[in-house]
Formats: C-alpha cells, sequence, structure tokens
C-alpha cells in the first residue's frame, strides 16, 4: 500500500485502478480489509481492528482514498464530508477540450442501479439531483488534456457523467463514452488532493497523492506535478 497519511485517528491511501474501497459482491480483496490488516499486524493490535470507511471512490478511479482509525474520527469525517467541509480536487484526462479552459458545470443526474450508471440533464427531471462542479484546463499534450476538477457536490459518478456531458468523456472510460479502454486498466481519473481540518487535532490538513506509475500517459503532463 502506498500511504499518504498516518497518525492515531485517521490514515489516507493512495488507491491503485481497479481496487475497491469497501467489499462488495464481487468477492474481491478490499482496500479497507489491507488496511486493517496493516495496522493490527504494525500495532501488534489483538482482536478486530476499527476502520471507518468515511468516503468512497470509484473501483476504476486511483487516489487519495481517507480511513478513520476511531470511531470519533469516523462520525466528525461523516458530518465534514456531508457538510461538504472536505475539499476534493481531481486531475481527469480527456481527449476533446471544453468549449472553456475553465467554467462551472450544473446538471441535474439520475443513477440508474441496475446499470450502475448516473445520467447528467441540463434541466431538473423526477428523481434528480443537482450536482455541480468546476474545472480548469492546466496542462495539455499533443493528444490530450488534463483537467483539474472541484467537486463541490458528491453524486454517483458524478464527475465522470458531467464531462461526458459535455463531449469531454475521460480517458479509457467506456461507461461514458470514450473510444477504447486503457491497456493499464482503470480510467485518467485521479483523486488528486484532499484538504480538511483534523476531526481531533483541528491542524489543517492537505494531502495529495502521486499519479500512476503503472501508466505513463501521466508522464506527459510532468510540467504540473
Amino acid at each position: 500500500m502506498d500511504i499518504l497519511f498516518e497518525d492515531n485517528h485517521i490514515i489516507a491511501i493512495n488507491k491503485a485502478n481497479d481496487e475497491i474501497v469497501q467489499g462488495d459482491k464481487t468477492g474481491d480483496d478490499a482496500l479497507s480489509d489491507k488496511v486493517k490488516a496493516y495496522i493490527k499486524k504494525k500495532y501488534n493490535k489483538p482482536g478486530d481492528v476499527y476502520l471507518g470507511v468515511v468516503h468512497r471512490i470509484d473501483r476504476p478511479v486511483s487516489g487519495v482514498i481517507l480511513f478513520a482509525r476511531t470511531s470519533k474520527a469516523a462520525t466528525r469525517l461523516s458530518k465534514m464530508f456531508l457538510e461538504r467541509l472536505i475539499k476534493k480536487t481531481y486531475w481527469a484526462v480527456v481527449k476533446d477540450l471544453p468549449e472553456s479552459d475553465s467554467g462551472r458545470l450544473v446538471h441535474h443526474m439520475i443513477k440508474n442501479e441496475e446499470k450502475n450508471r448516473s445520467s447528467a440533464y441540463n434541466k431538473p427531471r423526477k428523481k434528480s439531483k443537482e450536482a455541480i462542479l468546476n474545472y480548469k484546463l492546466i496542462s495539455s499534450s499533443a493528444n490530450y488534456h488534463l483537467l483539474e476538477v472541484d467537486l463541490e457536490t458528491g453524486r454517483h459518478h458524478q464527475i465522470r457523467a458531467q464531462l461526458a456531458k459535455i463531449g469531454c468523456p475521460i480517458r479509457g472510460d467506456l461507461k461514458y463514452g470514450a473510444a477504447r479502454s486503457n491497456k493499464a486498466g482503470g480510467i485518467n481519473l485521479h483523486a488528486r488532493k484532499i484538504e480538511f481540518q483534523h476531526p481531533v487535532t483541528k491542524a489543517h490538513i492537505v494531502i495529495t497523492a502521486p499519479v500512476p506509475k503503472e501508466d505513463n500517459l501521466w508522464r506527459e503532463f510532468e510540467n504540473v506535478f
């Protein structure tokens, strides 16, 4: 595991592509179980190890994921995520540029549980939820462009669906309109940074996750690393 931050109350991991945060029906090894095993071994803890899953990122997405090591931290972090007090910044690689180099996207999203897919609409629909993000172009290579995205809301597949809606599907994201999959697996959406007030110490915390080493495309944007 790539551990980005660790203290007595929280631990942050740089999640790999195709890794699930919490166990699901696939039965695949979950990152949360790996973190529990790490804590149990490192601190020689008897019995079950507590680990609070306070947020998630999609399986094909890489980047920083935050866990709580105590119930107090879990309760406070969950409340902070709910109240949007935690800033989440993503990097997305796209083939096609948006009309503007920066902007604010406001859509109304509906999740299809059966297909595990969300659709973004320009106007409200029955049972839709408002989705808002801000993006800016931060680098370009010969064939691709790197967008930095700040979320205002946290909807299912929000960045993927909203960028696809404006004609800019994320590289490798077949579900949302990309032309082809990635050789390295996953998609080129990376949870780059998370910024928040520590739930216990109240210190200002900024955690940045390096991009995946196995995908050479990210190296085309080294000027912004």
